[in-house]
């Protein structure tokens, strides 16, 4: 499973396609996390200061992100499971 940390030379590279698979795989990375602490919020071994509400809404921005990094993806062909 990949982590933040594997994507950091993406990040820092002077190719805008690896840096643009970087972006979209720090946001899933983020948004599978934060999916997974609110499917399992009653099992918590931690009380979340904000409302579980608040963190859905947040997942539904997230999720809508990655739908545009998904369409731009695809219009300037860039392979999103690649490791160029």
């Amino acid at each position: 499973m990949m982590e933040l940390e594997d994507t950091i030379e993406d990040m820092l590279s002077s190719d805008y396609k690896r840096r643009f698979i970087a972006e979209y795989n720090q946001l899933k990375i983020r948004y599978d996390k934060l999916r997974n602490m609110v499917d399992n919020w009653d099992n918590l071994k931690f009380k979340p200061t904000c409302e579980k509400e608040d963190f859905e809404l947040q997942l539904s921005f997230m999720l809508g992100y990655l739908g545009i990094l998904n369409n731009r993806a695809e219009i300037e062909g860039i392979d999103l499971q690649s490791t160029i």
